[in-house]
């Protein structure tokens, strides 16, 4: 490899260190480190700064945090194919594939070769407001929900050309593969293997005893039409992106025409990893 790029959650402590460190590191070993540019901008190492689509040009890049930077990281690098390595300096760390402490012995064996790409389905939402369209990319969720003091909602669901349903309910999830261990999981949505295409829909609070998770194909649209009745509603995408919806807005979720590309070092299942993982939450 000649070039690593590193995206670093510097809010989080001693991310600013290992971030500066690692690239002293990759510099020893005969390889160019990329710092994202407003992290390198922070670190005060403008020299290593890179914009998104030159950072994407590395032949992978860490992401240094926990799995809302590698989220993050996917959505910048998926549509340039750029894989990931997660790096964990955060809790659980449910997407990351190492430990801080784990960092130089892996980064050893990355250069050697050896691990292999992991290929997650990423979703594409658009919100469609009066003839205008605003397209958001997203690994784990497309979430619409109310404000904390607002009513429940009416969302009008579309599957394909097919009418679902219209749930009253509080929000919808509507998450992929990677994402049903995520939201999807805290509001009793089902566990989904990565390996398989599909989004899942699961009414958060519904109000009726019938409303239950669906599990639906990756190739059709989910369109959800947004009736407020006055409420605050909120578009959130990996819980990060956020806008503000309005009443008629609709929102169309499918699969991304790309994927998100995951470094692994390890050989583990996604059912050793949940074992794992739930039981380090515990």
């Amino acid at each position: 490899m000649k070039k690593i790029g590193l995206i670093a959650n510097l809010d989080k402590q001693g991310v600013g260190e290992v971030a500066l460190g690692l690239a002293r590191w990759l510099e020893e070993k005969g390889v160019q480190p990329l710092i994202l540019k407003s992290n390198s901008v922070k670190l005060g190492c403008p020299w290593w700064g890179a914009e998104p689509e030159v950072l994407a040009s590395a032949d992978c890049v860490l992401s240094l945090g926990g799995d809302g930077t590698l989220l993050r990281s996917a959505r910048i690098l998926a549509p340039w194919g750029t894989p990931v390595l997660g790096v964990n300096l955060g809790h659980l760390g449910f997407l990351t594939e190492i430990e801080v402490k784990e960092l130089f012995p892996a980064l050893e064996q990355l250069l050697l070769g050896r691990f292999h790409i992991e290929e997650r389905m990423m979703l594409k939402s658009s919100l469609v407001r009066q003839g205008t369209r605003k397209e958001f990319w997203g690994l784990n969720d497309v979430v619409i929900t109310k404000g904390a003091f607002s009513r429940m909602l009416r969302l009008k669901v579309y599957i394909g050309p097919h009418y679902l349903d219209t749930y009253r309910a509080d929000g919808l999830i509507i998450s992929s593969p990677t994402g049903s261990t995520a939201y999807c999981l805290s509001a009793g949505g089902p566990l989904v293997s990565p390996q398989l295409q599909v989004m899942i829909l699961t009414p958060i609070c519904p109000h009726t005893l019938y409303a239950r998770p669906l599990v639906v194909p990756a190739d059709q649209e989910v369109r959800v039409t947004v009736y407020t009745a006055g409420a605050e509603v909120m578009l959130t995408v990996d819980g990060q992106q956020g806008i503000n919806l309005m009443h008629g807005d609709e929102v169309i979720t499918s699969r991304a025409p790309f994927s998100a590309r995951l470094i692994r070092l390890k050989e583990r299942s996604f059912y050793t990893l949940l074992r794992e993982k739930f039981r380090e939450g515990e």
